[in-house]
């Protein structure tokens, strides 16, 4: 018997996906093993301890449920602080 779980990714430019059958007992590392090898994520560097279940970070070692949304999420390039500061620097003073 499988699951079937989606994984995605929200790339710069666009968004990848794929639906994944895994076998009963499966956990978030075995599903970033089937995406890494599924073609719809051919070329895209997959870090499996950046991973999470409907948008909650989880650890590679934690089960996936049939109907899981699967998420790999990239490494930020600035923390939201850094990029709210350098935003605002950027902005010259309204009315002088």
């Amino acid at each position: 018997m499988t699951i079937s779980v989606e994984a995605v990714i929200a790339l710069p430019r666009n968004c990848r996906h794929a639906r994944l059958e895994l076998p009963i007992g499966a956990t978030l590392a075995d599903a970033a093993t089937a995406a890494l090898a599924h073609p719809a994520f051919a070329g895209i560097e997959l870090e499996p301890r950046n991973v999470g279940i409907f948008g909650r970070r989880a650890v590679p070692e934690t089960p996936v449920r049939d109907g899981d949304r699967v998420e790999f999420y990239r490494p930020l390039r600035l923390s939201p602080g850094d990029r709210r500061r350098a935003l605002a620097a950027s902005k010259s003073p309204a009315g002088g």
